[in-house]
This record gives C-alpha cells, sequence and structure tokens, in this order.
C-alpha cells in the first residue's frame, strides 16, 4: 500500500540507472518523481513542477548539487532538500548543510533508508508542521512556524523547514537546556556524528536569524546540549 499519494519529488541524479532505479521504486510507493540528469535541466524544471521535496545528486555535470541547491534556496527557502553524496565527501556534506540542504543520504544506500528519510521530511519537516499555527514571542521578535518566518518591526526573515523544526523545538522548551540527543531524535530521527555536526551549522544560522534582539540567545551547554532563554 502507497506511504503517500500525490507529494510530488525533484530528483536530480546524473547516474541513468541509479536515477532510473531510484523513480521505479518511490512511484512503487505511491510519489510522482520527476527525474533530470544534469542540474541545469532541474533548475528549468523546479519552478514550474510545485515539488515538495528535491533530492540532489551532489556530483553532477553543468550544475553540480550544491550549485542547484543555492539556485533552488534563492526561489524557495523552505522546500526540503536531500543531498545524494559518496561515501568519502564528509567534509561536502556540511558545505551542503550550509548553503541550506537539510540532510543528505551516502552512496551506496538502501530504498529503505531513502525512504525513511523521505517520511522523516514529510512528517517533520513538511506536510504536518505546516498545520500547526502557533506563534511564538521572542522579545521584539515573532516566529511564525506555519509561515516559515521570523519577523521585527522592521523585517522579515524566511526560514527553511529544518531551522523551523529546530527553533520551535527550542522555544516548546523555552529556558530549559535541552540535550543534543533529544534535539536530533526528534528533528533527524537520529543522532550520528554528522547530524550532530550540522545541528550545529542551524544553531549558528539561527543566532544570526535572532541577532537584531540581544536579549535572545541561545546557549550551548558544552556536552549537554542547548538552552533558548529570552531576557525579559
Amino acid at each position: 500500500m502507497p506511504m503517500a499519494d500525490k507529494v510530488k519529488i525533484l530528483l536530480a541524479e546524473d547516474d541513468e540507472n541509479l536515477g532510473f532505479v531510484i523513480r521505479d521504486n518511490l512511484e512503487q510507493h505511491g510519489f510522482q518523481v520527476d527525474l533530470y540528469q544534469n542540474g541545469e535541466e532541474a533548475l528549468q524544471h523546479f519552478e514550474e513542477g510545485n515539488y515538495q521535496l528535491c533530492i540532489l545528486d551532489v556530483m553532477m555535470p553543468k550544475l553540480d548539487g550544491f550549485a542547484l541547491a543555492s539556485a533552488i534556496r534563492d526561489r524557495n527557502k523552505s522546500i526540503p532538500l536531500l543531498f545524494l553524496t559518496a561515501k568519502t565527501m564528509k567534509e561536502d556534506k556540511l558545505r551542503g548543510f550550509q548553503i541550506g540542504g537539510d540532510d543528505y543520504i551516502t552512496k551506496p544506500f538502501s530504498i529503505e533508508e531513502l525512504l525513511m528519510r523521505i517520511r522523516v521530511f514529510l512528517r517533520r519537516s513538511g506536510i504536518e508542521q505546516l498545520a500547526h499555527d502557533s506563534t511564538y514571542i521572542l522579545g521584539s521578535l515573532v516566529f511564525e512556524p506555519k509561515n516559515l518566518i521570523i519577523r521585527s518591526a522592521s523585517e522579515e526573515k524566511t526560514l527553511t523547514r529544518m531551522e523551523v523544526n529546530i527553533l520551535k523545538y527550542l522555544c516548546d522548551r523555552k529556558n530549559d537546556v535541552v540535550t543534543r540527543k533529544s534535539m536530533l531524535d526528534a528533528v533527524w530521527g537520529n543522532d550520528d556524528y554528522f547530524s550532530g555536526r550540522s545541528l550545529d551549522v542551524f544553531i549558528t544560522r539561527l543566532r544570526k536569524h535572532l541577532s537584531s534582539d540581544e536579549r535572545i540567545k541561545i546557549t550551548n551547554h558544552h556536552g549537554v546540549g542547548f538552552r533558548l532563554a529570552v531576557e525579559e
């Protein structure tokens, strides 16, 4: 029985055989998948495609996965981006997070693992998350998870869905120290090394988003986790 209905995925993968295998398997699980074999072609079709998730191979001709991700982020701040990376490309994985990626999967991988990552995105980072209508007041800032924004009196910033999920997790536990493991399990579904490194990248980005109000701090409690505090 399909696990999803009419969820539309952009798949950019230059390995013809691998791309066909991924597409066919995802379609068997109820997804609609558009496969493109280079970054330029994928970007050309992105805006007209109304996609809900992108799966991007890092090494592609004409426009690589990082350049494609940056271009997609310029057009859409919130769509989940999943990178396909080679096993040895450790620093490239971190680079992917820094430019707005949400997660990665290392080749070779099983279709079951890929489906698990997609489920995490759709459950925690996408469809269900957007249905949440809470609004948080943080000092002079207003955080609206449903609309993926933080706004002040003078500006409005759009967050990625992963940034929203992490900040919402902290807001729900404001003034409490939350462990790294609990955050990683809640947001990524695991607490492995690179999920931990990526969490640090996202925390740095959130601090920049919140920096316009000096009363708002995300403090690091070494060896334990993080704390969101707002001075009254």
